[in-house]
């Protein structure tokens, strides 16, 4: 069944085109959920919830993206949505506070630096610096959309991705000089 054809009978509520689109995501969501809540149990609860979100708004969908590229944010949301709920770590932050000199975009790394190895990095970061460096680097989107997602001004945004890109960098220095000693 054509992608087009199985998404109109979603939006009729046809049960079995439902299961059929589910069970075309559920694995891809299940990983881009887990990349954000890192609890598989969580992560379930996560793509469920984007799911029924998704078939309930469903009219809402324009094939101006693809599918997966909507349903994809869906579970963002509502991943960093359930973050929010558990976590402290995500607070409001003033504007007021923020000061940026200028945006250094040079994300270059010592040679011999591994990308799961500054995954991992990111992984022990505060949950701020995390979710806007996953954001940015591994889903592609850019401050205007990631302020949306995190409910953040743009400014907000690029500062925390500065500054997690900056913790980056000095975990893996530090790590560096480590080996070296």
């Amino acid at each position: 069944m054509f992608q087009t054809d199985l998404i109109k009978k979603c939006k009729q509520n046809d049960r079995k085109a439902q299961m059929e689109l589910y069970t075309q995501y559920c694995d891809a969501m299940y990983s881009v959920a887990l990349r954000y809540v890192k609890n598989e149990d969580d992560a379930e609860d996560v793509v469920q919830e984007a799911f029924i979100k998704a078939f309930r708004k469903l009219d809402q969908y324009r094939a101006e993206v693809a599918f997966g590229a909507w349903l994809k944010r869906i579970v963002i949301n509502k991943s960093i949505d359930f973050l929010k709920t558990r976590e402290d770590d995500l607070v409001a932050m003033n504007e007021s506070y923020l000061r940026i000199s200028s945006e250094d975009e040079d994300w270059s790394l010592d040679e011999g630096i591994a990308a799961q190895e500054v995954k991992r990095v990111i992984e022990q970061l505060p949950v701020k610096y995390g979710n806007v460096l996953k954001l940015f680097l591994i889903e592609g989107y850019d401050h205007a959309e990631i302020a949306e997602i995190m409910d953040v001004t743009e400014t907000v945004s690029r500062t925390l991705l500065f500054r997690g890109k900056n913790k980056v960098k000095e975990v893996l220095k530090s790590r560096k000089n480590v080996t070296r000693s």
